[in-house]
């Protein structure tokens, strides 16, 4: 079984406005919600590939039952802790000439809840993979991803992770099977501006020397990079498309990764550069219709 884990999942209403005048009452073209969160977003693009996972976190209110209520409609199973206080974020996203977001803080997570959460993990057995993906809420200390790889670590658990920096790098002693940094992550993570291939690869490298077993990069435009754990290179060119939402792109790439990983890395490659393309070109998340035709495109 597959696990995903959204510490701070959210509901994105996403409003159209033909422009924003501050101090005065605007109107909306049209409205959309999304549920998601990063983890949610592997889950949602794993069920459209027809695999099975659950979802884990944390949600709170009634917008947190909402969340919860929309994520099952999806086709995802969902095991989060309800907190007693506080409500599932919601964040607004005003797309007009220039988008804007409004990212709510989300509820407070207080030490009750995180251990019911941590004694939910205790069913997740050797053979499974645990997602772990996106930032720590500020109620949360900056070691709880190493503190669940810590618990987790008496198993043989597949851990695919999807974080920036020190939350990367403070668990690669735990070998994960695959992390997926974009090129800006990259970037960061080494303190330099990477600009070409051959610097995404020796990159990648000094993190699979760090413990990761497999590097997956995201280029944006440019592609995607894997290095193996054979020590193999893999890259794939961006499929070319009009790219009209980038919300949730790295997000399908890591779950098509992980589907196509059962067949050999240079499919896991091809399917997660297809589901990134596939979420890129719709307002919301990829679905099977668009995925297939793009490895339909790729196959001709």
């Amino acid at each position: 079984m597959i696990y995903t884990i959204t510490f701070n999942p959210a509901i994105d209403y996403v409003m159209k406005l033909d422009g924003i005048t501050p101090g005065r009452v605007n109107r909306s073209r049209s409205e959309r919600i999304f549920f998601g969160g990063k983890g949610i977003n592997v889950s949602a693009v794993l069920a459209q590939l027809g695999i099975d996972s659950v979802a884990l976190g944390f949600a709170a209110g009634f917008t947190g039952y909402e969340l919860e209520r929309g994520v099952r409609e999806m086709g995802i199973n969902t095991d989060l802790v309800h907190l007693k206080h506080g409500l599932t974020r919601i964040n607004v996203k005003l797309h007009t000439n220039e988008d804007t977001e409004i990212n709510a803080a989300g509820p407070e997570i207080d030490e009750a809840a995180a251990d019911e959460f941590y004694r939910r993990t205790d069913r997740i057995k050797s053979g499974d993979t645990v997602v772990i993906a996106g930032s720590i809420p500020k109620s949360m200390p900056d070691n709880t991803y190493e503190k669940l790889l810590e618990r987790l670590s008496d198993r043989k658990i597949r851990i695919a992770a999807d974080a920036e920096k020190r939350l990367l790098t403070n668990i690669l002693k735990y070998e994960p099977y695959v992390i997926k940094p974009n090129i800006h992550e990259l970037s960061d993570i080494f303190e330099t501006t990477i600009t070409s291939l051959s610097e995404v690869e020796k990159y990648a490298s000094a993190l699979r020397n760090m413990g990761a077993v497999n590097v997956l990069v995201s280029m944006g435009e440019e592609g995607a990079f894997l290095l193996d754990e054979t020590g193999r290179t893999h890259f794939r060119k961006a499929f070319t498309g009009n790219a009209v939402n980038t919300v949730g792109a790295g997000d399908s790439m890591l779950a098509g990764f992980l589907a196509g990983a059962e067949k050999d890395y240079g499919h896991a490659l091809l399917l997660g550069t297809a589901c990134g393309a596939a979420t890129a070109f719709s307002e919301g998340l990829a679905d099977r219709e668009t995925i297939a035709k793009l490895l339909k495109l790729a196959d001709s």
